[in-house]
């Protein structure tokens, strides 16, 4: 890497070439119907083909994990070919396209699921409430998977990032972040198993490295991703040792040749504190995303001093469909309007201007 290299320049992340390092961040945004993507989908997302990278919402791997009324899956045809419009229409505009693969775990709730249960690496509930098509609720408890259960999960993720390749994405992110299933059993604050799955780092991260090693199977390790994040407390999860945590994470990952580790640097509740990038930078060997709260300016100096490989942009990239050309025009952004997220529907969703 040289001094001359920023948000604008171009990047290898594995098998995928990059125009630009601005990555636009996974947003679930509930506009699917009936867990299908949309027309609506397909247009918000080309809008923002200027990324150099957009990694699509978390969609579902499996039918009955819904977290959120109305997320996308690719646990059907239907929704294959729904996600087919929305990589046809990212192409046409010359972008590149990952879908992010999850389960909602316990974060999924009976109402949203035909009564189902949740699942979970154990039986801790989230502290919080859910919305549901009856309203807020609290969060259930989970039940703790079963051990003869847990090759179900791998099989559901492989058979997503087969779905997503037939979908025409570039690639794929597994989620491992904010209290999904996978980053249930990788913390301590909510494994509290005592089975190979729980207990050391290494029974805590079984499932999520034979999700990659399947995940890989399909799409081989150049064109794959995962998302971490130690340090945030959203849906009620902390870790003993979030920068250790980390450090181990990264000597690991280092085998599996990943495109891009994509990791999240802080807490969205702004409780958990410490510096991850750091240790995940000096062990891991790949390419390094760094997530969360970041303008232009740190963006390119993060760039520039080699701390990440490239930035990844959530509600910045919301608001704004043509951010990279406002980052290098010097633009100023538009506000984001945080009531529109999650109502449905084109406003706030595909009508914020462009600079034009």
């Amino acid at each position: 890497m040289t001094a001359t290299q920023d948000l604008f320049s171009s990047i290898q992340l594995g098998d995928v070439k990059l125009t630009n390092r601005a990555v636009m961040a996974p947003l679930t945004r509930s506009r699917a119907e009936n867990h299908v993507p949309t027309p609506l989908m397909a247009e918000y997302y080309a809008q923002r083909a200027g990324a150099g990278l957009i990694i699509a919402e978390a969609t579902m791997v499996a039918e009955g994990t819904s977290a959120f009324i109305s997320e996308p899956g690719i646990y059907s045809q239907e929704q294959i070919e729904g996600w087919r419009r929305v990589t046809d229409a990212v192409h046409e505009r010359g972008g590149k396209i990952f879908l992010q693969l999850w389960h909602g775990g316990r974060a999924s709730h009976p109402d949203l699921n035909n009564g189902a249960t949740p699942v979970a690496a154990s039986p801790v509930a989230i502290d919080d409430t859910v919305h549901t098509p009856d309203g807020k609720k609290p969060y259930t408890t989970p039940r703790s998977l079963e051990i003869e259960e847990i090759p179900s999960i791998v099989a559901a993720f492989k058979q997503g990032a087969i779905n997503a390749r037939d979908a025409g994405f570039d690639g794929v992110e597994v989620h491992g972040a904010n209290g999904y299933l996978l980053d249930t059993f990788l913390r301590d604050g909510s494994n509290l198993r005592t089975d190979e799955y729980g207990g050391t780092l290494e029974n805590r991260a079984r499932l999520l490295f034979e999700v990659l090693e399947a995940v890989i199977g399909v799409w081989g390790s150049g064109k794959v991703g995962l998302r971490t994040s130690p340090l945030n407390g959203f849906n009620s999860m902390k870790d003993s040792d979030p920068v250790g945590h980390t450090r181990w994470l990264a000597n690991k990952l280092n085998k599996f040749n990943l495109a891009y580790w994509h990791l999240m640097r802080a807490d969205f509740l702004g409780e958990q504190f410490g510096d991850v990038l750091t240790p995940a930078r000096e062990q891991y060997k790949g390419n390094l995303i760094g997530n969360m709260g970041y303008g232009r300016d740190e963006a390119n100096e993060a760039i520039g001093l080699q701390q990440v490989d490239a930035v990844a942009f959530g509600v910045p990239f919301l608001a704004n469909p043509d951010l990279l050309e406002r980052f290098k025009a010097g633009a100023s952004l538009n506000e984001a309007d945080p009531s529109t997220f999650y109502q449905g529907g084109e406003n706030g969703y595909t009508n914020y201007p462009t600079m034009s």
